[in-house]
């Protein structure tokens, strides 16, 4: 079985390890420049997108923020999952919102701008205080503004104004400020057959907008229940196959979700070490159209990522239950150069092995442990 994925970043990379046990040959297909590459290696092994259509049985996708015409290619050879209305979706927070609404899941209030009239609209019917995200490319913290109090609104407008002017096919989607006391995330993956299943919730810690920590662990039931039932109803509209990731802001015992992502997941590279079956091999799993493997918790784990550094303390490695993951990246400030997974037999102990960890850290570059 040959797979193209959409994206020749560390997801792609960690695709290929879990896919050659299942005898599964994974390649990239580089939007930049058209090559396709060996996901480890970033050998060219072919070139030009009709090439890798022909060549693959199955093409996916590692992000979201794919060139519209690759993806209508991709989905005209009838190869492409899940659909590029799911993947169109998960870059687009126009889409992203509708298709919220349509499935009936609860999310944050909201108001598409476009010009400084819909600006006045928003803050009559979603009001003060409000996040500001763009519809296209924002992630990580970036492409935000938020209004705190009305003498935000005219700085932030000249900003957008700017923004919008120079991006043409751009909006901005206005959302209530949702007071929450903790962000998680769910995973789980929808095979061909409709056959569904779920990963436990994961408790994220975000610092300046970019995920830094995830902790796996045995949930509250009745949130789970609450997430699952939002994952079938989203899965479900989308007719969706593959790994798909929702997250959340819990309020108070509800869950509204904040935003999809059509593919495998930062806030999932715990399930490597933490879970009986990764999130990469059941990605592989579902759109090969094989049997999901089982995504039972075997131990409570935590994924740490690795931003800006390219070396750590070898005294890391020297911690029974941490395991290293590099992605072979140049060091870049603020760049995700590779994730640790800490493993512990209790919860107890995870936290203990978490502050040991966070010993050997630079407090600045991991301040997520630190919180």
């Amino acid at each position: 079985m040959k797979v193209l994925v959409l994206g020749s970043g560390q997801l792609a990379r960690m695709m290929a390890l879990a896919g050659a046990p299942l005898n599964i040959e994974v390649l990239a297909y580089d939007v930049g420049t058209g090559h396709v590459v060996h996901p480890l290696t970033q050998q060219v092994m072919l070139k030009g997108l009709n090439t890798a259509i022909t060549y693959a049985n199955v093409i996916t996708a590692e992000f979201e923020h794919i060139p519209h015409d690759i993806l209508d290619a991709c989905e005209a050879s009838g190869k492409l999952l899940p659909t590029t209305t799911a993947i169109k979706a998960g870059g687009d927070r126009r889409l992203e919102k509708k298709l919220l609404d349509r499935a009936e899941v609860a999310n944050a209030k909201y108001q598409l701008i476009n010009n400084r009239d819909d600006l006045e609209r928003a803050i009559e019917t979603v009001g003060i205080p409000m996040v500001l995200k763009s519809a296209l490319g924002g992630y990580d913290g970036k492409g935000q503004w938020r209004l705190k109090s009305s003498q935000d609104i005219e700085p932030a407008w000249q900003e957008i104004e700017t923004f919008l002017t120079a991006t043409p096919d751009q909006a901005i989607v206005a959302e209530e400020f949702v007071p929450f006391d903790r962000e998680v995330s769910l995973i789980g993956a929808r095979g061909k057959d409709g056959s569904i299943a779920i990963y436990p919730l994961t408790e994220n810690i975000h610092c300046n907008g970019v995920l830094g920590l995830s902790v796996a662990q045995e949930e509250n039931q009745a949130l789970q229940d609450q997430a699952e039932s939002m994952f079938r109803a989203l899965a479900g509209s989308l007719n969706y196959v593959g790994v798909l990731a929702i997250e959340f802001f819990e309020v108070e015992g509800k869950l509204l979700v904040n935003e999809i992502a059509p593919r495998v997941h930062n806030s999932g590279h715990w399930t490597q070490q933490g879970a009986e079956t990764c999130q990469f091999e059941n990605h592989l799993r579902a759109v090969c159209g094989m049997p999901l493997g089982s995504m039972a918790l075997i131990r409570p784990t935590a994924m740490v990522n690795i931003l800006g550094e390219d070396s750590l303390a070898e005294a890391v490695m020297t911690l029974p239950q941490c395991h290293l993951h590099w992605y072979g990246k140049e060091k870049r400030p603020g760049r995700k150069m590779g994730h640790i997974n800490v493993c512990a037999s209790s919860s107890a102990e995870l936290k203990t092995t978490l502050t040991e960890l966070a010993g050997y850290l630079d407090p600045a570059a991991f301040p997520a442990l630190n919180q």
